[in-house]
């Protein structure tokens, strides 16, 4: 049953259309991954499913009693109130419950009124009281605000003096809570580190009611999802499927259908010269054959589909200027306070050449100021701090502090590179897709995904050797991220990257260093060999869903050997046939190419035997290649 149906969906306004007919539905239990690039309209639709804006057509149907959250509708709104009490409040209504229970209590305690009613409104309202869960409410608000990164001495914080952050992860605490049972969530992992994004994944896993889910966090969406859809050119694609699957379906239908527009391209041409062929022969059986053919590339015409173009992405090639020794950067017992109070200590790294190595930690262990201090932003005291011979550095703070606002585009290249043209400056804004009149807008005016493309520009155009990258991939669309992830697994230089995104930890990571207040710790692998070290210590994700832990039933034992090996017998041989398949196309494309050329040769136009014998094997070879054709379709669907 649906929860929530999208039918015939359009936003427009004067300047285009964000999107139209967009259809799709969420059942119940199901976590949908919404994707798509920036700018699309993926929050306005998000908008008009809450009601704060009206679609130009279409609608959206709520199942009854269905209750949707939007974590923008939870936002704290007392800034006197502690941490703790104004994510209680969520329960205010078992709180009332609880208060009146007291009060009942009392009067049956001191004999006052009619004993009977009191006890029977005592009863009604603690069967009631417990059945809401009651019982555990202090517990799950305790529970949801360590599991996103509150410590107990913030739960007496007034939220006045929260971070943009802090209050980010407190509504996201309060909408979570609040009793939806169809959650929005708009990029809930922001603001998150790994720790607390885990625990996101835990209470989504176990969320008894449904999500659709608007994020960049690629991770993540493989972790929650069960069902995948995109905006892109103005529609949707759906899915079954995380993020990995959906992204490896749609490149095997985007095949298919290129390679189906090519053959019936190929088919439309040879047939249409067979037409004007028989036409220039001028006989009436002629004229009857190029009509029927004629006819027949109609067909293929009317069903013909050119497949969407690509749509433009950032193209990144990072070159170092010069080679650096082997020893890249020894770093021996750094520590830092600020006013008193320890950021950093004992911090020890030994970076070389060619490595990848990232910084992962929770939100204020110091990992932004160890790479401040590394550029001679900030002081510190250490043992050693020394950078190797021929060590060039290219540093990129997620705060995008290298940009001057009151430049434009075009200025803010020129300044630090004066050498380059003005034509050579709009060539590189336009491969990280800052193009036409985008070139001249004030940097302040520059979304923030733009913003981090141009301090990315400036990096390629520096051509350092050693990168120290903060949240790369922040204000970074899937597409560029996945753009910056190949250009970096290219990159010749030496890395060391602070990230939250795990999927990009995951793809390019040699070594990850976990920083801590006592140091730091290293785990040689990428990020699945860090999950899976660090949760070897019993770590439990804390649910805070409503009522008694979910018991699962048990499943029968399988072979889970033997399931791999049959799965994976059966993957070769589709390979195989596959490849099959392909050869055969190509055989089969060099027969007809051959053949059609006889054709049209003075030799067999004259021979009207011949031509017919000929057309009768061109024939039986285009049978062959449309079977072998839906051969190879069928196995690329598998």
């Amino acid at each position: 049953m649906s929860v929530l149906s999208v039918r015939g969906l359009s936003l427009s306004s004067v300047e285009r259309t964000l999107f139209s007919d967009v259809n799709f539905d969420i059942e119940k239990r199901d976590r949908v991954g919404f994707i798509g690039r920036n700018g699309t309209g993926k929050t306005s639709l998000f908008k008009i499913i809450t009601g704060e804006l009206s679609p130009t057509s279409g609608g959206v149907f709520v199942a009854r009693d269905t209750t949707v959250g939007y974590m923008r509708q939870h936002a704290c709104t007392d800034p006197y109130a502690t941490v703790f009490d104004e994510l209680k409040n969520v329960f205010r209504s078992l709180m009332d419950m609880e208060t009146e229970i007291e009060k009942l209590t009392l009067q049956i305690e001191s004999g006052v009124g009619d004993i009977d009613t009191l006890v029977s409104r005592q009863t009604a309202l603690i069967d009631r009281f417990n059945s809401e869960g009651g019982l555990t409410y202090v517990s799950r608000t305790r529970s949801a605000l360590l599991g996103l990164g509150f410590s107990e001495s913030d739960f007496d914080r007034q939220v006045g003096t929260l971070s943009g952050g802090q209050a980010s992860k407190l509504s996201l605490a309060k909408l979570l809570l609040s009793g939806a049972d169809m959650l929005l969530l708009d990029e809930p992992t922001n603001h998150l580190d790994i720790n607390s994004v885990r625990w996101l994944e835990g209470f989504i896993k176990d969320f008894s009611g449904s999500a659709l889910i608007i994020s960049h966090d690629r991770y993540f969406l493989d972790a929650v999802t069960n069902k995948t859809i995109e905006l892109e050119h103005k529609k949707i694609i759906a899915y079954d499927g995380n993020y990995t699957l959906f992204m490896q379906k749609k490149a095997h239908e985007l095949e298919a259908a290129r390679r189906l527009y090519e053959r019936d391209s190929k088919e439309i041409k040879r047939i249409e010269g067979i037409v004007e062929q028989q036409k220039r022969w001028g006989r009436e059986h002629n004229f009857i054959t190029a009509r029927s053919k004629q006819k027949e590339a109609d067909r293929i015409k009317e069903r013909l589909q050119k497949p969407e173009d690509e749509e433009s992405t950032i193209h990144l090639n990072f070159e170092p200027k010069r080679e650096s020794g082997n020893d890249v950067l020894i770093c021996n017992n750094i520590s830092k306070s600020f006013d008193g109070v320890q950021v950093l200590s004992n911090v020890n790294l030994h970076i070389r050449k060619g490595e990848r190595v990232f910084i992962v930690g929770a939100n204020g262990c110091g990992k932004t100021t160890l790479f401040k201090i590394l550029c001679g932003i900030y002081g510190a005291e250490y043992d050693k701090l020394q950078f190797g011979a021929r060590v060039d550095v290219g540093y990129f703070d997620q705060m995008q502090s290298d940009l001057t606002p009151e430049n434009d585009a075009l200025s803010e290249i020129s300044d630090s590179f004066p050498y380059m043209s003005n034509t050579e400056i709009r060539t590189a804004l336009g491969a990280f897709l800052i193009k036409g009149d985008d070139v001249f807008k004030p940097v302040s005016a520059l979304s923030g995904g733009e913003r981090a493309r141009i301090s990315l520009l400036k990096l390629v155009l520096k051509g350092a050797n050693f990168f120290l990258l903060d949240e790369p991939t922040n204000h970074l669309d899937t597409p560029s991220r996945e753009a910056l992830e190949q250009t970096l697994l290219d990159y010749a230089g030496t890395m060391l990257i602070i990230s939250h995104d795990r999927y990009f930890i995951n793809k390019l990571a040699d070594r990850i260093i976990e920083l801590t207040s006592e140091g730091v710790t290293e785990y040689l692998g990428n990020y699945d060999y860090y999950a899976e070290k660090t949760a070897t210590d019993g770590e439990a994700v804390l649910s805070v869903s409503q009522g008694s832990e979910n018991k699962q039933e048990k499943k029968p034992k399988v072979n889970e050997y033997k399931l791999r090996k049959e799965e994976q017998a059966r993957e070769r041989k589709r390979q195989n046939d596959l490849k099959k398949a392909e050869l055969r196309i190509e055989e089969l494309d060099a027969e007809i190419e051959n053949l059609q050329t006889e054709l049209q040769s003075d030799e067999v136009t004259g021979d009207y035997e011949k031509l017919m014998e000929l057309t009768a094997e061109l024939e039986q070879l285009q049978t062959q290649q449309s079977e072998v054709y839906e051969l190879w379709e069928k196995l690329m669907e598998e």
